[in-house]
């Protein structure tokens, strides 16, 4: 019994250690249940969320809109967003910032910032000269950034998904256009940071259409591939998109549907907004026109009236989609003067026939990076709501040479919906069906380095090198190592992007900076001097580009190896604990357990990359990591060449403690593992001579930013700092609001209430006046006085009068639900009476109440009668004007003292179990005589006697016992046969048992 309970012990503490691990995972969970995406358009977003019962829904805002406007108005007090924000921009335009995505991620030479100064001239843009970016200058006391207005609009966003899903919410997908370089990507994770969002994703919108579209149809997905094309033409810009449908085979779930971004075409600027701008430019021509022979004011001198205008031309776009022509009319646009002015369709299309003959250029920018040709496309979709103009798909339809477009999608909430699909698949808290997602770089990055070669004996020259890190395309989240074989000493390096051949000159000034960051490493040649007997394996740098594109520089690391002689060792008591553990959580470690450790060196090696050819004995090598997810499990892995294994001397695969040699890998047939080896090969290797022995030491990193400086510690928390101030002034606004409205209400509602009939029945004349003259004074002083109170104050006066009218509110009260109160009380003392006089009729035999219990019931019933009685007797002596001493508190008291003396009862009766009954002598049941009624009832003799049985005489009063018999009929309390006797057993009646009846 001792070796069972000690066999045991090692799954008990497993057990126990799997139920501790996923109790901290529930108590992780349990203030993350709902996530969210925001699908970030350049005009309006849409948010969406998940959460236990909700499956992916869109949130409404507080106009119950599906989607809200991405505008901030700031003032000195106040702020306000949305719709509300829209129409702050007719009142005060300079307050009021929208389309400020276009700012972010640029510095103050970015063509873009003089476009948007030229588009919205209310604006006042400073410069900052600590990162050469921008911020708008709203007045000399409030300046924000484009990436605080952004922070306030994820916090807006947030506010509307708690709301909706009525709980708090941290974890977020957030939608950004494709086109989104390292900079921009980088000023949203800040913004979001400001915000205090957890960023799960950025997710390219193009991609979040993708996958809504694949989710909703999944059964139609196979394994052969389906080309599709997405042609999203939002406000502020336009993309193209490819994407390649199918189902692939992957280790974890087995056969499962996959997208993958194939092609990519953008047009930053080609959007909805610069057809209104047009539009509102013709407009502001017609009026300025209208009133030439005034001498008036040009209109585009006015900052309102453009905003007016530009609302009218947004209007009117919508409207000439449906419509031929349509009439603008704007009442009061400028000096209280009206407009009015017909427009058609063709004049339009006129003003933006440049816009269309650019709408086939990023369908050729994406069939170009895929390297397909439209017939190779089986369908296009249209995204996004400038495709509703007929210009845009008459144009979209002749370049892509289809039949028709596919317009089943909605194209507004598309990206938010496949955004918050993902943000379920991402959180630990939902489980989703798998649905693979392979996104393209569209930006290739490469590492540019220089050094010193010898081409000729005593020569030595400085030869710069470029190694394709991240190739146009190509698939990530990713992650690659690079390894340096000729540096002994510390050396620099630059990150940088490819080739941006594909973009025109216009969009190179666009994208920036083409230089990304420069890496200097510090401490490479005291890791030589810590291993002088060591063989040097390289310097081996780490990236990774994680699921939102953004590149990072995990580690670096130097690298040496030397043979040591093997000595068997005894296996350590703590290593075969753990080793037993592992075995009973579903067996040991792999070569692979370890995701991303510190001197986790795991690597495969990399098909030729571009430009990676150098001379004989370039000994730079590009690697990519074995672990990188968007491995295609679809395909075998590629085999290592011969040579390569040569060269290096050792496979691919380097574990982190280096003690365990080659022999140890699991082979490409299956075999088992370290903790699987038998024990024939486990000799094998303890006879073996000498292994291979790993060092890796890790190196010293500093970064120096090229494109665009990250926002600085002690900057980024005083931006905090303000949102947060911002935040809390808000809620004290609204909260003093609220106060004031609910005293205003109080006020109001209370004079009203005076001159009501209810109300004047139970005060006198004297009481009403004091409370009418107390209410006026309250609303003069609210009128004169309330704006610049505070909100204690409001409290206060609202407490005051509430406390001058609670006698007489009370006392209203109080008789409206005298009424309902005491008619329950009347129905539950006839009940418990009518109960009680039923317990009482149980025979002794089958009595399973005992007479204290009875008893009992019977004081509580007369004492609740007696308190009703004299309480009503007292009331009514009292005038109205009074306090009354009838409560309805107190007659729910005795209510539920009462019906707890029933229940106990009641639940004594439902348990109870039926007493045995003796037979007589023919084996039958002994049944007490039935009485007959004087009526001449015809008596059924019980089983076993004849009908000349004759029936005990009945008692004086049979009306009586009759009633109460039929009255306690319903309870039942006793066992077969005893429902007889209660009906016909009257109350007080004795007679003599027989015999058999005892």
């Amino acid at each position: 019994m001792a070796a069972t309970v000690r066999r045991q012990r090692p799954r008990r503490l497993a057990f126990w250690a799997l139920m501790a691990v996923l109790l901290a995972d529930l108590l992780a969970l349990s203030d993350t249940l709902a996530v969210m995406s925001v699908d970030l358009g350049s005009e309006s977003m849409k948010v969406a969320i998940v959460k236990p019962g909700v499956p992916m829904e869109i949130v409404l805002n507080k106009e119950s809109r599906r989607k809200t406007p991405v505008t901030v108005t700031l003032k000195e007090n106040e702020r306000f967003f949305g719709d509300s924000a829209a129409n702050m921009a007719i009142k005060n335009p300079k307050a009021t910032l929208r389309y400020f995505q276009h700012l972010l991620g640029k510095q103050s030479d970015n063509p873009h910032v003089a476009l948007y100064q030229a588009r919205f001239p209310e604006h006042e843009l400073g410069f900052d000269p600590q990162r050469q970016t921008v911020h708008f200058q709203i007045s000399p006391q409030l300046k924000v950034s484009p990436e605080e207005v952004l922070a306030m609009i994820l916090n807006y966003s947030r506010s509307l998904a708690e709301d909706f899903a009525e709980q708090p919410i941290k974890d977020a997908v957030i939608t950004v256009p494709a086109f989104f370089n390292q900079a921009e990507r980088r000023a949203v994770l800040q913004a979001a940071r400001m915000a205090g969002l957890k960023v799960l994703q950025l997710i390219n919108d193009n991609t979040a259409t993708a996958l809504s579209y694949g989710v909703f149809r999944r059964k139609d997905i196979n394994s052969t591939a389906q080309n599709i094309m997405f042609y999203d033409m939002g406000s502020g810009s336009t993309v193209c998109t490819i994407v390649t449908y199918q189902t692939v085979k992957t280790k974890e779930a087995g056969m499962q549907p996959q997208l993958q971004i194939r092609g990519v075409g953008f047009d930053r600027t080609l959007g909805g907004l610069e057809m209104e701008l047009r539009l509102r430019e013709h407009l502001a021509g017609l009026f300025n026109k209208q009133r030439k022979d005034q001498r008036a004011k040009d209109v585009q001198e006015n900052p309102r009236a453009m905003a007016k205008l530009l609302r009218e031309a947004n209007r009117l776009k919508t409207i000439l989609s449906a419509n031929a022509d349509h009439m603008a009319q704007i009442e009061g646009l400028m000096d209280d003067v009206d407009f009015k002015a017909k427009v058609t369709r063709a004049e339009f299309e006129e003003l933006c026939v440049d816009l269309f003959e650019r709408v086939p250029g990023p369908v050729q920018q994406a069939l170009q990076s895929a390297e397909m040709s439209l017939d190779e496309i089986e369908q296009v979709i249209l995204v996004g709501g400038a495709t509703r103009v007929p210009k845009v798909q008459e144009v979209l339809l002749k370049a892509v040479g289809k039949d028709e477009l596919g317009k089943n999608i909605n194209a507004d909430e598309a990206a938010a919906m496949g955004a918050v699909y993902q943000a379920a698949a991402l959180s630990k808290a939902f489980k989703v069906k798998p649905f693979v997602v392979r996104d393209a770089v569209i930006y290739p990055i490469l590492v540019e380095f220089t050094r010193e070669v010898e081409e000729e004996p005593g020569v030595r020259s400085l030869k710069h090198n470029k190694r394709v890190l991240f190739s146009r395309m190509g698939p990530y989240p990713q992650r690659k190592v690079i390894t340096f074989n000729r540096y002994s000493h510390d050396f620099n390096f630059h990150i940088n992007y490819g080739d941006l051949g594909f973009l025109g000159p216009e969009d190179l000034r666009v994208f920036g900076s083409q230089n990304l960051t420069t890496v200097k490493l510090k401490g490479v040649g005291e890791s030589f001097k810590k291993y002088p007997d060591h063989e040097s394996k390289g310097i081996k740098a780490h990236f990774n580009l994680d699921e939102s594109g953004v590149l990072s520089l995990d580690r670096v690391e130097s690298v040496f190896e030397t043979l040591v002689q093997d000595s068997p060792e005894e296996e350590s008591t703590l290593t075969k604990l753990g080793n037993t553990i592992s075995s009973l959580f579903g067996g040991g470690t792999t070569p692979d357990a370890k995701d991303n450790g510190t001197e986790t060196v795991q690597e495969e090696e990399e098909s030729p990359a571009e430009g990676s050819k150098d001379e004989p004995g370039e000994q730079v090598e590009l690697k990519e990591e074995a672990e990188a997810p968007v491995e295609d499990t679809s395909q075998p892995p590629p085999a290592e060449s011969k040579g390569d294994t040569a060269a290096n001397g050792e496979k691919a695969v380097e574990k982190e403690n280096g003690e365990k040699s080659e022999a140890q890998k699991p082979s490409e047939k299956g075999e088992a593992g370290p903790e699987g080896v038998p024990p024939a090969s486990e000799e094998k290797k303890k006879q073996k001579p000498a292994r291979k022995q790993r060092m890796v030491e890790e190196i010293g990193v500093e970064l120096v930013i090229l494109d665009l400086p990250d926002m600085p510690d002690d900057e980024l928390a005083r931006s905090m700092q303000k949102l947060q101030d911002l935040t809390l002034r808000d809620l004290e606004k609204q909260e003093r609001e609220k106060a004031a409205n609910s005293l205003e209400a109080f006020i109001f509602e209370t004079q009203d209430k005076l001159y009501q009939p209810e109300y004047q029945a139970v005060s006198t004349e004297e009481q009403r006046e004091e409370i009418s003259g107390k209410l006026s004074a309250a609303s003069t002083w609210l009128e004169d006085e309330g704006f610049g109170a505070t909100t204690v104050m409001l409290k206060e006066k609202l407490v005051e009068l509430r406390k001058l009218c609670q006698g007489l509110f009370f006392r209203v009260e109080e008789r409206k639900k005298w009424p309902e109160r005491l008619s329950a009380l009347d129905n539950l003392l006839n009940q418990s009476s009518m109960f009680l006089k039923g317990a009482r009729l149980i025979p002794e035999m089958d009595q399973i109440f005992t007479e204290v219990e009875m008893t009992t019931l019977e004081k509580v019933i007369n004492e609740t009668w007696a308190w009703k009685n004299a309480t009503m007797a007292e009331q009514a002596k009292l005038p109205a004007t009074e306090k009354p001493v009838l409560l309805s508190k107190d007659i729910e008291a005795k209510m539920m003292a009462l019906d707890r003396e029933v229940q106990y009862l009641l639940n004594k009766a439902k348990f109870a179990k039926p007493r045995p009954r003796p037979k007589d002598k023919n084996g039958t049941r002994a049944e007490p005589p039935l009485n007959a009624s004087d009526q001449g009832e015809k008596v059924i003799p019980p089983p076993g006697e004849t009908e000349d049985a004759k029936p005990i005489s009945e008692p004086e009063k049979v009306e009586t016992a009759e009633s109460e018999q039929a009255d306690a009929e319903p309870l039942e309390l006793g066992g077969p046969g005893a429902e007889s006797e209660q009906k016909e057993q009257p109350t007080g009646q004795k007679r003599t048992l027989k015999n058999d009846e005892l």
